[in-house]
């Protein structure tokens, strides 16, 4: 019995060190910056104001873009539960025989979960509508003169 005591004693006494956690603990890495997945890389070309590659985030809006909080805000307003925010203009749309410049633009990464590669132009008035309901992404071309 006394043996018995013993052992029981030491595996008492022994207990709260086999399960104690460290005093120094390695520190829980921070988060990456905007790790949550709304990311657009935009690139804007033939603009003559609004060319180049921009980063953009979203919640909380950050990146290179140069109107990022105004992109983010836009493109929340225009994203809907089930649907493509960067759909094409369908292939049978009546488009008016306009044509708005040679600008051109590619979104790609992820927006609201969802993989985005889209491309834009403003080749008819379907593409020119569809470029302007992007306007704060892509850039407002409407008051832009093209030199």
């Amino acid at each position: 019995m006394p043996l018995r005591r013993l052992t029981l004693a030491a595996v008492a006494a022994l207990a709260p060190a086999l399960f104690a956690v460290p005093a120094v603990a390695a520190p829980m890495p921070l988060p990456l910056p905007h790790e949550h997945g709304d990311h657009l890389t935009v690139t804007v070309t033939d603009s003559g104001s609004f060319d180049g590659t921009y980063d953009l985030y979203c919640h909380p809006a950050g990146g290179t873009h140069p109107r990022a909080k105004k992109a983010c805000a836009q493109l929340d307003r225009q994203t809907r539960w089930g649907k493509d925010t960067f759909a094409p203009v369908p292939a049978d749309a009546m488009c008016t025989m306009i044509y708005g410049g040679d600008q051109k633009a590619r979104v790609t990464g992820t927006w609201a979960g969802r993989p985005v590669n889209a491309e834009f132009n403003r080749t008819n008035g379907c593409e020119i509508a569809r470029w302007n309901k992007f306007s704060e992404l892509l850039g407002d071309l409407r008051s832009t003169p093209k030199d």
